[in-house]
C-alpha cells in the first residue's frame, strides 16, 4: 500500500514568523525587467507575509518566477517575462520566513514512518527499484473519480514503440485531460493512421519501399485539410492518439522545436507562446505522467509546482511521473527541481501496457 501523505501546515505562531515583516516589494522600472535582488520561486508550498500580517500561498506555483502582488493584495506567481511596469514585486532572498517569505519544504508527512519531507522526494531511480504499477493505477482512478486534471506528457518513442493504442485506450477512457507533446509525436501518430507506417516502419519494425517520406506524407495531408482537427472531420485521419484527443475534445499543445519538419500546422513555433500554452494547462494540474521526452519532461517540470490546493482536501501533493528507459532523464529531471517526480526507468511499451492493466484491474475492482 502507498504511504498515508499528510500536509502539515507551518506554525505561524512561532516567535521567528510571528515577528517576521511584511514581504518587502519593489515597482518593476519596465516591462520584462526585474528588481535587484528579487525573491526567485522554488515549486514548494511558499507562504508570503502581507502588510496586515496574514500569511497567505501564492496563485499558480512554479520554480523560477518571481512574486507580484496585485492591486487587490492578492499575490501571484509570475514569470519575469510577465511582469509589467510598475508591478509590485518581492525582493529578498531568505527562505525561511525571517524576510516575508516562507518555503515550506517539509509540510508533506508521511504518516507511515514519520519522515518529514516530501514523500516524492525520497524515491531514488535506479532501473532495480521495482515499479508499483498497481499504486499508479489507483492514482489515476482516484483522477478521474474527483475531476481531477491529469497531464501527459509523451515523446515520439512512445509512438515508435507501439505504445500507441494504449494512450489512445487511456484517453478514450477519461484519464487523460490535456496532451503536450513535440511535433514528432503527432507526425509519426498521423504518420501510422494515414500512411500505416511509423518512420517508414511496419508495425513489425520492418522498413518500407521510400519509407523515409512517409512522415513528410502525413504532414502534407494534414495541411491539405487545413488542421489537424479538420482532418479528423474529414476523415483523412481514422484512428491514432490525435484522431482520440480531437474525437473527445482532449486539448493537446504541440510545441516545435528547431528540427521539426514540416511542422504540422497546429504546432507552436514560438518557443514562449508554447511556453504560454502549456502553462495554461500546468497551473490546472493534479498529477503528471511523463513518457519517453527529456525537453517536454523538463520544459512542464519547471511549470509544475510540487503541490495544489484542493477545495475539499486542502494542500495536496502533485504526484508527477517521469518514465524513461534512461536513469539519466530521471535523475535529470530531479537535479533540475522538480523534485516530486517519481522515476519509472523502463520502456514506454511496457509501461503502457502494463499499467493500462493495472487501470483495468482497478476499475473492475471498483464495480
Amino acid at each position: 500500500m502507498p504511504p498515508t501523505i499528510r500536509y502539515v501546515p507551518p506554525d505561524f505562531s512561532a516567535p521567528l514568523l510571528a515577528n517576521a515583516p511584511a514581504a518587502r516589494t519593489v515597482s518593476a522600472e519596465r516591462d520584462g525587467v526585474l528588481p535587484e535582488g528579487f525573491f526567485a520561486t522554488t515549486n514548494l508550498p511558499t507562504y508570503v507575509k502581507g502588510a496586515d500580517g496574514r500569511w497567505t500561498m501564492p496563485r499558480e506555483p512554479r520554480m523560477d518566477g518571481v512574486l507580484v502582488r496585485d492591486a487587490q493584495g492578492v499575490w501571484w506567481v509570475r514569470e519575469g517575462r510577465r511582469v509589467k511596469q510598475g508591478d509590485e514585486i518581492v525582493v529578498g532572498i531568505a527562505e525561511d520566513g525571517s524576510d516575508g517569505v516562507l518555503v515550506h519544504a517539509t509540510g508533506f508527512r508521511d504518516e507511515s514512518d514519520g519522515h518529514g519531507e516530501f514523500h516524492f522526494m525520497s524515491s531514488q531511480v535506479s532501473r532495480e527499484k521495482p515499479i508499483d504499477y498497481r499504486a499508479i493505477a489507483r492514482m489515476l482512478v482516484e483522477e478521474k473519480r474527483r475531476g481531477g486534471y491529469v497531464l501527459w506528457i509523451a515523446g515520439p518513442a512512445l509512438v515508435h514503440s507501439r505504445a500507441r493504442d494504449n494512450l489512445v485506450w487511456f484517453i478514450r477512457n477519461g484519464f487523460v485531460q490535456a496532451l503536450l507533446a513535440g511535433n514528432a509525436v503527432a507526425v509519426h501518430d498521423i504518420e501510422a493512421a494515414v500512411v500505416g507506417t511509423t518512420l517508414g516502419m511496419t508495425s513489425e519494425g520492418e522498413p518500407t519501399p521510400n519509407g523515409h517520406a512517409a512522415h513528410m506524407r502525413a504532414i502534407n495531408a494534414v495541411r491539405r485539410a487545413g488542421s489537424i482537427k479538420d482532418a479528423v472531420q474529414q476523415g483523412v485521419i481514422t484512428g491514432g492518439i490525435m484522431h482520440a484527443c480531437v474525437v473527445e475534445e482532449v486539448p493537446y499543445v504541440l510545441g516545435g522545436s528547431i528540427r521539426d519538419d514540416g511542422p504540422l500546422p497546429d504546432v507552436f513555433t514560438d518557443a514562449v507562446a508554447a511556453q504560454e500554452a502549456m502553462r495554461a494547462h500546468a497551473i490546472k494540474a493534479t498529477m503528471a505522467v511523463m513518457i519517453a521526452t527529456a525537453l517536454h519532461s523538463i520544459a512542464v517540470g519547471n511549470m509544475l509546482p510540487a503541490y495544489y490546493e484542493d477545495p475539499q482536501r486542502g494542500i495536496v501533493e502533485l504526484p508527477t511521473i517521469c518514465v524513461d528507459a534512461s536513469e539519466f532523464l530521471v535523475s535529470k529531471l530531479k537535479d533540475r527541481g522538480t523534485h516530486q517526480a517519481v522515476g519509472v526507468v523502463t520502456n514506454a511499451q511496457d509501461f503502457m501496457s502494463i499499467l493500462r492493466s493495472a487501470v483495468e484491474r482497478e476499475v473492475s475492482s471498483e464495480v
